[in-house]
């Protein structure tokens, strides 16, 4: 058996298929033969792919150290348990569906000895794993594959130690945004970290991608605070900050670790925060001056000092009880101080919004965090919730340098009047202050100075058939087109934890091209890709970890041509 399985020679075999003359009175002859050889492959295929799961199933109780242990959190599609297990972390409803790809093994690993037997096995049998922590990737690639696969969910795998003395935590990868922010706001009021907004999302995912939120502008990113980590690579190895050396765990800060083996958990630190922070949440229509207010904002928001968060939120809401529709700007903040703090630097830096002082409260770190969440602020077992909210969407994203023309924001407000905008939100981000100061190579993560803000294009639906479906994802689509002439160019540059399979996929198979990926890797990660792919030649040569958007290696191998290859600068 090779390492890519069984199924290898099949492959290759259509190449050899070849005649030296052609007869139109051999059409028929060479129809049967292709369906004959269409049955014969069909049956070998089903025939292969049952025996690789079965031998994948007997391989993990063989190397499992406790083979009872390993069996009882093993699900196949004849266990009864094994649709709720897999639907359990799928937040995106768009790939829950009868058509879905479904995995012919979840492992939902208990510790690390299942996370090494899966690899090992998984490898031996010519399956692919796609892991999951939180299961919020925005493509589904972490629970979704088209070709034969296993689901590494490591959803108990999800401690939050917090040591108070040396302002550290270890966090494990199925923990989310709301149970980090949980555990520390038991033990401190004077302690928090740069989490996501959203709290279902898993810090396996978040922080690997980078991971931003309300505390960026003072601190920089989740990614930006590790210290150590625990990652188990393509041999089976469990690999600390000293073992894996520098470049590798450079790359899983903000490179997304999924490329490059199976994070188990973070070693953080923890940041300082008031007792009392303030809060505000400030919305203008249309007809309340928003568009003006918008474009002074983006001028305004990234220049305001690290204490203050300036967020804004850009939807199409009812005006009136008659139902007439009109765009909404909400300006959410989080300011480290008191009341009479970001009063005072709101009336100096953008009097026009008009805050006042029943806009304000007062709360502690982790009520802000609910806040952001929309939740109310008094319910912190909230955070405990792993599905917050769930929805059949599609999301895209824009960094912008200049602002946008009032008269280009009035041509977005129209395209928010459309009917498949219902369900639209854009979400801007400021930039600026810690931001612009961490440079764009100190992690994968490039998109720092130079910013004003990013955005975040969504639009979700709740209708079920696929033409529905399309209808939404051409619309934003028309959007992000739209959008072109304002946003970031040469590349027109996304976050990577904001998955969008629009900007470029890698190739079918082991062997992704270079050149293809560097399509929408530069995008993500502008001229940190080339480095990304160093490390993945060192440490996955074979490119065992992969899927439509992961780091490729250069294998020698793979290529037919030198434009797939590596320039001489690298």
């Amino acid at each position: 058996m090779s390492e890519t399985g069984i199924l290898t020679p099949i492959n290759r075999a259509p190449s050899c298929i070849q005649s030296s003359y052609w007869a139109p009175e051999m059409d028929s002859q060479i129809s049967s033969t292709f369906r004959l050889l269409f049955v014969l492959l069909f049956g070998f295929l089903q025939a292969a792919s049952a025996q690789n799961q079965e031998g994948f199933l007997q391989c993990l109780r063989l190397y499992s150290q406790n083979p009872a242990s390993i069996s009882n959190v093993t699900y196949t599609p004849i266990n009864s348990s094994y649709s709720s297990v897999l639907n359990s972390s799928i937040q995106n409803l768009r790939f829950s569906t009868p058509t879905t790809p479904k995995p012919r093994v979840i492992v939902t690993a208990l510790n690390v000895s299942h996370i090494q037997t899966t690899i090992i096995c998984a490898r031996i049998h010519g399956l692919q794993i796609r892991t999951r922590s939180g299961g919020h990737d925005y493509e589904g690639l972490s629970y979704v594959s088209d070709v034969p696969f296993v689901i590494l969910d490591l959803i108990n795998i999800r401690n939050v130690t917090i040591d108070e003395e040396t302002s550290t935590a270890w966090i494990q990868a199925a923990a989310t945004n709301g149970e980090i922010c949980y555990r520390i706001g038991e033990k401190t009021r004077t302690l928090g970290f740069p989490a996501g907004v959203c709290t279902g999302v898993g810090s396996g995912g978040f922080i690997s991608g980078g991971g931003y939120g309300p505390l960026m502008r003072k601190y920089g990113l989740a990614a930006d605070q590790v210290i150590d980590t625990q990652l188990i690579d393509v041999e089976g190895r469990v690999l600390d900050r000293n073992s894996m050396g520098e470049d590798l765990f450079w790359a899983i800060r903000g490179g997304g670790g999924a490329s490059f083996g199976v994070v188990v958990a973070w070693k953080v630190k923890l940041v300082p925060v008031p007792s009392n922070v303030t809060v505000f949440s400030i919305t203008r229509t249309l007809e309340q001056n928003a568009t003006n207010l918008v474009y002074k904002w983006q001028s305004v928001a990234p220049k305001l000092p690290g204490d203050l968060y300036l967020r804004l939120m850009i939807s199409r809401v009812n005006s009136t009880e008659e139902g007439e529709m009109t765009i909404q700007a909400t300006f959410d903040a989080l300011f480290l101080g008191t009341t009479n703090g970001l009063l005072q630097l709101m009336q100096e830096r953008f009097p026009e919004l008009n805050a006042t002082r029943q806009d304000c409260t007062e709360v502690s770190w982790v009520q802000s965090v609910l806040f952001f969440a929309g939740f109310p602020m008094d319910s912190l077992e909230l955070l405990l919730n792993r599905r917050p909210f769930e929805a059949r969407f599609k999301a895209k994203s824009d960094y912008v340098k200049e602002p946008i023309p009032e008269f280009a924001l009035e041509g977005l407000w129209e395209r928010l009047f459309e009917e498949e905008a219902a369900g639209a939100v854009l979400l801007l981000a400021p930039y600026g202050a810690r931001m612009a100061e961490i440079s764009e190579s100190s992690t994968p993560f490039p998109h720092r100075a130079g910013n004003l803000y990013k955005i975040h294009h969504y639009v979700g639906w709740q209708e079920v058939d696929s033409e529905a479906s399309q209808k939404y994802i051409s619309w934003i689509r028309r959007l992000y087109s739209y959008m072109a002439p304002y946003v970031s160019k040469n590349p027109r540059e996304a976050y990577v934890n904001y998955r969008d399979l629009d900007i470029g996929t890698n190739n079918k198979g082991k062997c992704t091209s270079y050149k293809q990926a560097k399509i929408w890797g530069e995008k993500y990660f502008k001229n940190n890709f080339d480095r990304l792919v160093r490390v993945k030649t060192e440490v996955d040569p074979s490119n065992f970890f992969r899927n439509e958007q992961s780091i490729p290696p250069i294998s020698s191998y793979c290529y037919n041509s030198e434009d797939d290859k590596l320039s001489s600068a690298m």
